[in-house]
């Protein structure tokens, strides 16, 4: 393995071979979407500078935006403390990161009535 991929040994992926990744909006913050990466995605990822997923539907690689031209940019890249979760900061093209057509998949907000 590439020295630089040293640390993808460090990650704890699930059964299936996965680990969740987090797209986060490097410049604001706003967390735009939760997708499914593998080794393979990673390594993609890394050497194009644009996010790669798995996609579990169709068992394959999706390069974000291929289709749509919303690609995302990948300015930095994280790992949790647990080794679990991937988390991605992007520059998301075209402003839409959502199947939607939404700016992030998180827009259903839901009320919490704490109890006294």
């Amino acid at each position: 393995m590439n020295q630089n991929l040293l640390w993808v040994e460090k990650l704890k992926f699930n059964e299936r071979d996965l680990i969740p990744a987090i797209a986060q909006d490097y410049r604001d913050g706003t967390v735009l979407m939760m997708a499914w990466m593998n080794s393979e995605s990673i390594q993609k990822t890394l050497s194009t500078g644009e996010a790669h997923y798995l996609s579990r539907s169709r068992s394959q690689l999706w390069h974000k935006g291929a289709t749509s031209g919303h690609i995302q940019k990948v300015k930095e890249l994280f790992y949790d403390c647990d080794g679990d979760t991937i988390l991605l900061k992007v520059d998301q093209i075209g402003e839409i990161a959502c199947h939607t057509g939404a700016r992030s998949c998180f827009f259903n907000a839901v009320q919490i009535y704490p109890q006294s």
